[in-house]
């Protein structure tokens, strides 16, 4: 046996033992809906293992993320649906289908080749089964809005609904956000959130035309702002101001401040 292959079944093999007569009894009492949110948890511990750089903290993020799979596995193969076995063929089988121009005679020149290949595949698939109407299915609702948002707007592109350049998106925003004043002078709260809504919605897709994932520059956005907002708490502390003692004039001040300084280092490389 390989190691891969040893390595599995010996996963297997506890999980197994876990759900087992004498195994342990947090894991006896899990069931599908109840591991829904370790799923998300765990995807994303990877996301950051992957951003932290460090190889074995990826590796330990991936074996909890498989984890889950091999939970639900034999939590179905418990119910008599399908075994870990199943998911693994599945998945084989889909990349082999899927993938003609390596385990086939079909011919492509390049990854948008390969990618106009796969969408026409996959619509395929859901016809037989039924579905495929649409150009947008597939796309999960329980996915965060932002990647969402993007995944749809992608999916739309593909059968030509799409600005030609980032000029038109952009433009979009601008008029999305002329519609949140007027929302905001109307003060219909429905309005406004709807119009936020369309605004939030036409910025992501100014993302997607400039190749920068929303997702990952919001995350981004996000870590600078915690950075920047630390240091402004600790200038008030080396002054001596309490929380909540600042005026506003003052945090803005020191805002400016770490905004500068932390930026500094970028500019000096």
């Amino acid at each position: 046996m390989s190691r891969p292959a040893e390595a599995i079944e010996r996963l297997l093999s506890i999980m197994a033992r876990l759900r087992g007569p004498d195994g342990c009894p947090w894991d006896r009492e899990q069931t599908l809906l109840t591991l829904r949110p370790y799923v998300l948890e765990e995807t994303y511990e990877v996301l950051e293992a992957i951003e932290g750089g460090d190889p074995r903290e990826h590796c330990e993020e991936l074996g909890d993320l498989l984890l889950q799979i091999v939970f639900q596995a034999q939590l179905c193969e418990e119910a008599g649906q399908f075994a870990f076995a199943d998911v693994a063929d599945a998945i084989s089988d889909k990349l082999v289908r899927r993938h003609p121009h390596v385990f086939g005679e079909a011919q492509v020149r390049d990854a948008e080749g390969v990618m106009r290949q796969w969408v026409a595949l996959k619509k395929e698939e859901k016809a037989r089964k039924g579905g495929g109407k649409s150009v947008l299915e597939g796309v999960p609702r329980d996915m965060p809005a932002l990647a969402r948002a993007e995944r749809l707007t992608e999916k739309a592109s593909r059968i030509g609904f799409d600005w030609p350049d980032a000029s038109g998106a952009r433009a979009k925003v601008a008029e999305e956000l002329s519609e949140v004043d007027e929302a905001v002078a109307s003060g219909d709260p429905r309005r406004i959130e709807e119009e936020l809504g369309d605004l939030l919605f036409s910025v992501v897709n100014l993302s997607r035309k400039l190749a920068v994932p929303p997702e990952e520059a919001l995350r981004n956005g996000i870590g600078r702002f915690i950075a920047r907002f630390e240091r402004v708490e600790a200038e008030l502390e080396r002054r001596g101001i309490p929380h909540g003692q600042a005026t506003l004039e003052e945090m803005d001040r020191l805002w400016e401040e770490a905004k500068a300084a932390l930026r500094a280092p970028e500019k000096t490389k």
